[in-house]
């Protein structure tokens, strides 16, 4: 195993099965935060169960982590073989002649979504951790809320307007991001170059569609709180 982790092919490919892995736990994601717009009752059903559930609490979301630390730690490492590769760096390299803005840039992509992240686990990890493992509260329950306390949180946390702009800024570098890398993804794995603009068409909406609704829910839950 190590030694396929030396090999340039070998990471690549790793870097890819945890990209499939995390665009489809954001697909995932993205179809339950949707419903705290169209059904408030349903998401706070289905975050119930998500976060009571043992499975998913105790096997999925460790892996769901590792998946997120391993997919950021390889792609800096495979950035950083790449600059010592070529002996120097992207500002110096004229990579625009046979490579996009975005292929180029990953890193800094990577970097803004990471940022993201860390803000997104101070938001809603960290307190749901304390909450159930700490505080040992499993009942969804807010005193002085009727039902589950789900979607209140929700709408609490995008009250603030610097939030909001958080969001939106991370998921239009989330996009540019997944702009370039679900192509790369699958070429990492070997598809066909007969495929490749069949590949693009479908990366190219699932990249503007998923940020684009995560900002218009981020936008709602502002506008109505």
């Amino acid at each position: 195993m190590s030694g396929f982790f030396k090999s340039s092919v070998g990471r690549k490919v790793a870097m890819a099965l945890s990209a499939f892995f995390l665009m489809f736990f954001l697909l995932q994601h993205f179809a339950i935060n949707l419903l705290s717009v169209f059904s408030p009752d349903t998401f706070n059903e289905v975050s119930h169960f998500m976060g009571t559930n043992p499975l998913i609490q105790f096997a999925l979301q460790p892996v769901l982590i590792f998946g997120v630390v391993f997919h950021f730690v390889l792609g800096f490492i495979l950035e950083l073989k790449n600059k010592k590769a070529n002996g120097v760096g992207y500002a110096k390299n004229n990579g625009a002649a046979n490579s996009s803005w975005m292929s180029r840039n990953m890193i800094w992509s990577g970097a803004a979504i990471l940022a993201f992240i860390i803000l997104h686990f101070i938001d809603f990890w960290i307190p749901e951790i304390n909450t159930k493992f700490i505080q040992g509260d499993w009942s969804g329950t807010l005193q002085g809320i009727e039902g589950y306390r789900y979607h209140e949180e929700l709408l609490h946390k995008f009250v603030p307007f610097w939030r909001v702009a958080a969001y939106v800024v991370a998921f239009v570098f989330l996009g540019l991001h997944l702009a370039h890398g679900f192509t790369s993804a699958f070429q990492s794995m070997g598809s066909t170059s007969g495929r490749k603009k069949t590949l693009q068409t479908i990366g190219k909406a699932y990249s503007i569609i998923i940020p684009l609704g995560f900002i218009f829910i981020a936008i709602y839950h502002y506008l109505n709180h």
